[in-house]
């Protein structure tokens, strides 16, 4: 089944001579399929090597300007896949743009913050950044259409959006496939990280924040629960995020005192990988988390929406001290729109009230399951 991936036209764009394109993601997002999808459509010279590959990990790390020049040879985009892996990619890439001003280059990385940690100074100015999510809502509506992709709203609740969860057959393969992807998550781009060893902790932390979804999370209770100081805690929670499988919202405060401003709250980039951290595929209709698991899909559908219409904005959620609450802000070009998701029931009218009368000039929206297309389309 070919996924059509809503990025691959930013990529197309975004290719310049003399650049390095930089595409970040999760293990088993696509990225790979993704960069040969692109290779096959351009109709000029390319190359693709994997850093997987112990002789092109060893000519990439040379700094040797032969050598890479030799990688180069005669091609006019040279695609890197797994470049985090590469010791000093960042100058080993300068080196190759600043010989190469009329080669295009394209490198992948699982582990963003390795891999960016290296190129971020030697290639400022140099280099053009995307992340691959989990397959959107958009894209599945342009593989099985808008009809079928509604009709399976449950399963997109419950199993997620990867692209090998999506073509599995049976409720039976997926659930096998989403436990090989959350120990690919968990001990492949974070355990083998320098400092990092209590693969327990870091499980402990995940399933306690998979059962705080939309609820402000304390990093010092969430130390006090797992027997760890709050800098480690921080500081896993600072790894979760960069190698996409959490992500934070702030809270949102701008003039009243009694607004809560200073708690974050987290989401999963997949509402698969969250439901197996916890073990708990079950169906809708024997859960008791639908809300949770609502909220947390609108999240990063949203999010992935953002992106791929290259749409930009700050983004909140909004509590005060006595309990008025809506789950998503967006601020963008000076406008405040804020969002209360719904699987069933209504927004309450004095949270509504008391944040337009707070912020004049802001909407407040209700995403249902009659109109959420709109919002994540």
């Amino acid at each position: 089944m070919n996924i059509q991936r809503s990025l691959l036209k930013h990529l197309q764009a975004a290719l310049t001579p003399g650049k390095v394109l930089v595409l970040y993601g999760p293990r088993q997002v696509g990225k790979t399929t993704l960069v040969r999808v692109l290779l096959d459509q351009v109709d000029i010279p390319h190359r693709f090597i994997s850093a997987d590959e112990l002789v092109y990990r060893d000519a990439l790390a040379s700094q040797n300007r032969r050598i890479l020049g030799d990688l180069v040879g005669s091609t006019r985009l040279l695609a890197i896949d797994e470049a985090q892996r590469v010791p000093d990619i960042g100058i080993n890439l300068k080196i190759l743009v600043d010989n190469h001003p009329d080669v295009m280059f394209l490198a992948t990385g699982s582990a963003s913050f390795d891999l960016a940690n290296k190129i971020s100074e030697p290639l400022t100015g140099r280099k053009r950044t995307y992340s691959l999510f989990p397959v959107s809502y958009a894209e599945l509506a342009g593989t099985f259409g808008a009809f079928e992709t509604g009709a399976q709203l449950e399963r997109w609740l419950i199993f997620g959006g990867y692209p090998a969860i999506i073509t599995a057959d049976t409720p039976t393969e997926r659930e096998t496939l989403l436990a090989e992807l959350v120990g690919s998550y968990l001990y492949h781009d974070i355990l083998d990280l320098e400092g990092v060893r209590r693969s327990d902790k870091i499980v402990a932390l995940l399933r306690l924040l998979a059962l705080q979804i939309g609820h402000n999370v304390s990093v010092s209770e969430l130390a006090a629960n797992l027997a760890l100081n709050h800098q480690t805690v921080a500081r896993y929670l600072d790894l979760l995020e960069k190698v996409f499988v959490i992500f934070k919202l702030p809270g949102f405060s701008r003039n009243l005192r009694k607004e809560i401003s200073k708690s974050n709250r987290y989401y999963f980039y997949d509402n698969g990988v969250r439901n197996s951290l916890i073990q708990n595929l079950n169906p809708l209709a024997l859960r008791a988390d639908v809300g949770q698991l609502w909220e947390n899909y609108l999240m990063v559908e949203r999010r992935k929406a953002n992106q791929n219409a290259e749409r930009y904005a700050n983004t909140y959620f909004w509590r005060t001290y006595d309990r008025k609450e809506i789950d998503y802000i967006e601020e963008r070009d000076g406008n405040l729109d804020a969002y209360e998701f719904k699987w069933q029931g209504a927004l309450r009218a004095s949270a509504q009230r008391e944040f337009t009368d707070a912020y004049p000039g802001s909407q407040v929206h209700t995403v249902t399951r009659e109109n959420y297309t709109e919002f994540i389309g």
